[in-house]
Parts: structure tokens; sequence; C-alpha cells
């Protein structure tokens, strides 16, 4: 396809960054199309990094330029005495980092960047149109329009287009589908201010009554509150003051702090929904534009990124002629439940949280007391809300480890996985004293041995999940793993 890009990237937040980087770094040529000006704002909503995503950033070498500047909390508070232990999950990373998006957009960018990612800022997707077949053709591609800074209109093509557009994403609406759900909570107030009290806790969460508050800092001196109360339901277009976000915090969390100096504040609402499907023929979904959670347990972010680690290798496996088009099939089939069961936790966590009527209030005590009691259900709560509890999807047959996973786990000669991850590779652990020839490694193949006594094989794919596993495997086996995942 001449004059073809292979991938566009359409929305410049952390999920587009993070795949347009991705892509870069394979040698995938993309562009990353965002209709705001080059900036980055410090407007943002998220404030919590998980377990998981951190992981996916280590294999990124962008961790621990995170963690510098975060600050970590081992300890969840929900709501009332409702905690998530995170000191005792099984990563390098646990615990939460509490660090605001921007950060993380910060050293997404500088990465995609150095990467090689073109970036058109200030350039508006107006349509979309795929190719005759809808795609199925390997020769058909994506047309898409776009209105630059200027006003003036292109027609940039690709072999695939994905869209990170947000919530009210036009790639989304291009291609005709849906966004099923509802506004859980409408007039949620945000606002960015100075505490003359700062609290003796790094996140401040709780709701009394009929009102809820939350408490961030963003480590410049100021701090982020988001509140709600039941009662004061009105547009988002309705007028907001600091003395109105001031009382709904004296109702939640017993005082105002001390707020002054707001160097912002807005209204809001919080919707579930979710697209019926990520993928129509040659373009994709990700993050926002496939999915939105209201903020409890802070996932929407986290959920988002997980989206762009688990598709960016495959469309350079697909690109580079290393897998066949149905490797992106799976796309679908792996990050769709999750988005579903991140959209029904989130949603359970608030509607708790505002419990009101008895029952409700009963339930929430139960929910309480079996996580506090229940060691399984505490380690299945902390592993959802995290991210590392999840799974895909395994063949019929396959070893039980396939589709799960992989910690962070120690390599024969003083290394790690997640640093052996780098570079998009596949990694294949064998048994330390296997008297089996191994594959010999490449630049999409690193080949390690336990640094324990573990006997299983295990074919690591890119995104730090399980792809193949034996507990007993000859060459000739472990040859043919290799060449059916890695090519």
């Amino acid at each position: 396809m001449n004059g073809t890009r292979p991938v566009i990237v359409v929305g410049s937040g952390p999920t587009g960054l993070l795949l347009a980087g991705d892509l870069a770094a394979a040698g995938v040529p993309v562009t990353l199309v965002e209709k705001r000006p080059h900036r980055i704002s410090n407007l943002s909503r998220a404030f919590a990094v998980h377990a998981r995503t951190l992981e996916q950033l280590d294999a990124r070498g962008l961790a621990d330029e995170l963690e510098a500047v975060g600050q970590p909390l081992e300890r969840l508070g929900l709501f009332g005495r409702l905690t998530v232990d995170l000191g005792a999950l099984p990563s390098r990373f646990n615990h939460l980092l509490v660090v605001p998006q921007y950060e993380v957009e910060k050293v997404l960018e500088r990465r995609a960047v150095k990467a090689g990612v073109e970036f058109r800022y200030e350039t508006e997707v107006t349509g979309l149109a795929q190719g005759a077949g809808g795609g199925a053709d390997p020769d058909d591609g994506v047309s898409v329009e776009v209105r630059g800074p200027g006003g003036e209109t292109a027609t940039l093509r690709a072999a695939y287009v994905v869209g990170a557009d947000g919530m009210r994403s036009t790639v989304r609406e291009a291609i005709g589908l849906p966004f099923p759900g509802r506004s859980v909570i409408r007039s949620v107030v945000l606002a960015d201010v100075r505490l003359a009290e700062p609290p003796e806790t790094l996140l401040t969460v709780n709701a009394v009554g009929d009102a809820f508050a939350f408490l961030a800092p963003f480590g410049d001196g100021y701090h982020r509150v988001i509140g709600w109360h039941r009662g004061r339901n009105v547009p988002d277009s309705e007028p907001l003051d600091l003395d109105e976000i001031k009382e709904i915090t004296r109702l939640a969390l017993g005082r105002d702090f001390g707020m002054r100096d707001a160097r912002w504040m807005s209204r809001f609402h919080s919707d579930e929904r979710q697209a019926p499907a990520y993928r129509v023929g040659r373009v994709f979904l990700a993050g926002d534009a496939a999915h939105v959670h209201t903020p409890a347990g802070g996932q929407g972010m986290n959920t988002g990124l997980q989206d762009a680690a688990n598709l960016s290798w495959k469309l350079a496996a697909v690109l580079h002629g290393h897998a066949g088009p149905e490797l992106l099939d799976t796309y679908q089939a792996e990050r769709h439940p999750v988005g579903r069961s991140v959209l029904r936790s989130s949603g359970g966590l608030v509607r708790l949280a505002m419990a009101k009527r008895p029952w409700a209030l009963a339930l929430r005590a139960g929910i309480t007391t079996v996580l506090d009691h229940v060691g399984p259900a505490r380690r299945r709560a902390a592993g959802q809300v995290t991210g590392i509890g999840y799974r895909y999807p395994a063949p019929r047959g396959a070893h039980r480890l396939t589709g799960t996973r992989v910690p962070d786990v120690a390599l024969a000669g003083g290394g790690r996985l997640y640093e052996a991850l780098r570079g998009c590779r596949f990694v294949l652990i064998t048994p330390g004293a296997s008297p089996e020839p191994t594959p010999e490694a490449t630049d999409r193949l690193a080949v390690e041995r336990w640094a324990s006594g573990r006997r299983t094989a295990v074919l690591v794919r890119p995104d730090g999940y399980v792809a193949w596993a034996a507990d007993v495997a000859d060459a000739a086996e472990t040859e043919a793993a290799v060449a059916a995942h890695v090519g």
C-alpha cells in the first residue's frame, strides 16, 4: 500500500502514547493524531497507577522513573472500614503508586518521541472509511479524513487504525459502534486547591450519608478534591464555587482542611459504558473509547494502558509477518471481558460507598467483614483492583499456566523477567539443569533459565502472559511452540 502508514493512533492520552510508543519501538512506523494542541495537562483525573500497570511500565524501562516522583500506598481505603491490603501482592510493586496522570503522560511521550512516533497535533479526525470488503482483504486499508490546525483537510491512509480518543470517540462513531450504558453519578465536582491543614493520610476518601469526597496530592503544593452530593443533581454547566466543594468535603470527611486558592474547578458526570466490540475490520478501540467506568478503585487509566500493552505487540507481529491476522482477534477475546469485569467491580464499589438503604448498608458491612477475615476473598479483591488477578482464555487442552500473568521472577545470572521483556520480546524460560538444547535467542526471543529449581518450561508473551508452558518438554516440542508463537 504505497503512501500508507502501517498504523494511525488517534488520541494522545496515556493509552495512545503507550500504544504508539510500543509500535515505534518495535520498528512499526506510526502516526499519532491528536486534535488538542501539544501540551501535558494537569487537569486530568487519574491519580492511581496499580501494580499490573507498573509491571507493564517496568517492561518498558519506565516504572522506576515514576516510582521516583510518586508516593507508594500499601493500603487502599475504599469506604468506611473497607480497605484492600496491597502489601502482600505477589508483585515487585506491592503498592498503589499515587502519581498524577500527567506524570505518566510525560514519560510515555518522551519514549514515543525517542522511538520515532510522528505526532500530528491540532489535527482532528473528521471521517473514516475502510477499504472494500471491510478490511478483510490484505490489500485493503483505512482512509482517515483529517482537518489540520489551519483548517486544511487531508486524507491519511493506514493498514490499521486504533481509536484511543476517549469517551466521545470519533473513531468509534465512524465505525458505527454504539456505546451502551448510563450515567451513574451526576454533578461530580473537581477542584485543585491548597490546603491549610493537609490530611494525615496520602489518599483521603470517605462517604457519609449523601456526601462523598476524595483528596489526593499533586506534589506541587496543590491537592485534587473530588466530591459528590446526592441532593445536588445539577447539569455539568451549572456554576461551581469553592464554598460548594468545602461543604461537600466537610460532610464526607468531617472538615474542609482549610481549602483555598482554587486554581481550577469543574463539574462532570461519571458514566458506565462499554462498546460491544473492540474491533471492526482494521479499526480497533482502546481505553476510554472502548470502555468508561466510575472512578472507584482508580482502574480507568490502568485498564486502558493494559489494553494498549495487549494490542501493540500483536499489531507489530502481524505487520512484520511473524503472525497471521487471526492473532488480532485475540484482542477482543482477551480485553473485552476484562473491561466488563472492571465496569462491574468499579460500579459495585461506588454503589456500596453511597449505600443509604438499610439492606445496602447491611450488604456493605457483610462484604467488609468477609474481606477482613477471609484470605482468598481478600486476595481476589486485591488482584481485581490492581489488575494482577486477571487471566486470559486458553485453548482447550492447554497447560494450566497458559493465559496467566507471570510475576517478575528471578532469572539465572541475576536478571529478572521484566527486564528481559524489554524490546517487545518473547521470553522462553527453561529449567536450569535442562539437558535439552533450547532455541537460539533472537531480537524477538530472549532465552533464559530459572534462578530457582523450577522444572516447567514457559514461553512468556511480550505483555507478560504465558503463551505456552510444559512441565516436561523435549527440544522438538519447545522449538514447535516457539515457531508457533514467535514466528
